[in-house]
């Protein structure tokens, strides 16, 4: 019986036959390496030294040419990135050397954290000194609207069934307004947008930047934020502070365009709780849409986050008393909510 061209089985096959010939090893085989919160995954090469990793990107889900583009870019700047040995982009399939096992996620911890961040900043400043081409999409009002609203749309109403009123909806709007208007104002560079633990990887001499295919041109203070307020892992204030002033002052040093210290600082406490409610709702849309319910354990951290930040603004404070207001403590404090 013919299996349908979207069966997993059918692409395993696909997958596992295109290996073996980008390997000239017909005996080869492969084991899962990761998954990502997308439609791509990774895969180990078994029986033909040295090991490679296969990424398979389903070219009806998640083409993979924007993250050959971007690597390309990146690796002309000087940025460590996967070698791609070998590719199939009409089927979605790259051959990339094997980086090994672990992130930085598995790797960090409080004694070597400070080393590794600044491992992270070497590869941060050299991306961000890359001039975005001109027609790379721009972290523009669209964009960053449309990013915001999956808070209210799927951690608010998906998730927690909360229909705000008129009032409310005025509230998040006028915000809203506020978290774009402050980005828009920030320098503009290159953006990796998920620059964090996670998508790093300890390398000989360094560290290698993964999952860059988003990349944008957009703020300056979202990737430092991001490495330092993570998804997955949390840090006391004080060293953040610290590691945001170590890389102001490096920035500073290679000539990027950071404002002032304090102004940076500001910025990026804003475009953080713009950051963090799109991930509040990104991790909502991957329960609710895609079946993947894991995230949502780590919501608690990103209300944290705001928690910290949004009472050293008064601007800020109706974003405060509606989160109060409308998600119980229970939510903040586990994810949970309907389903």
């Amino acid at each position: 019986m013919n299996r349908p061209a979207d069966d997993p089985s059918a692409r395993a096959l696909e997958r596992l036959a295109w290996a073996r010939d980008a390997l000239a090893a017909p005996a080869a085989t492969l084991v899962r390496a990761s998954t990502d919160a997308g439609f791509r995954s990774y895969w180990r090469t078994l029986g033909a030294a040295p090991s490679r990793i296969v990424m398979d990107s389903p070219p009806d889900k998640e083409d993979v040419r924007p993250w050959l583009r971007i690597r390309d870019l990146l690796a002309a700047g000087g940025v460590r990135v996967p070698q791609v040995l070998a590719r199939e982009v009409e089927r979605g399939f790259l051959l990339l050397e094997d980086l090994g096992a672990d992130t930085c996620l598995q790797a960090i911890d409080d004694s070597n954290a400070d080393a590794l961040f600044d491992a992270a900043l070497t590869q941060l400043l050299k991306l961000q000194a890359i001039a975005p081409p001109p027609d790379l999409p721009a972290y523009d009002e669209a964009l960053l609207a449309r990013e915001l609203r999956l808070f209210d749309q799927w951690f608010l109403g998906r998730h927690l069934g909360v229909t705000l009123d008129c009032g409310e909806l005025e509230t998040l709007d006028l915000v809203y307004r506020r978290l774009i208007d402050a980005a828009l104002a920030q320098p503009q560079v290159l953006v990796h947008r998920d620059f964090m633990p996670r998508n790093l990887m300890p390398v000989d001499g360094g560290l290698a930047v993964l999952d860059f295919q988003d990349a944008v041109r957009g703020p300056i203070a979202y990737d430092p934020l991001s490495l330092f307020k993570d998804a997955f892992l949390s840090w006391p204030q004080a060293r953040v502070d610290g590691w945001l002033g170590r890389y102001h002052a490096r920035a500073v040093a290679a000539g990027l365009p950071v404002p002032p210290l304090a102004r940076f600082r500001r910025d990026a406490d804003w475009i953080g709780v713009q950051r963090h409610l799109k991930v509040i709702g990104i991790f909502a849309r991957l329960q609710h849409r895609d079946g993947k319910p894991k995230y949502l354990a780590d919501v608690p951290r990103f209300f944290a986050y705001l928690d910290a930040v949004l009472p050293r603004y008064p601007e800020l404070a109706p974003l405060a008393a509606l989160i109060a207001r409308r998600v119980p403590a229970p939510a903040r404090a586990a994810g949970t909510g309907p389903g």
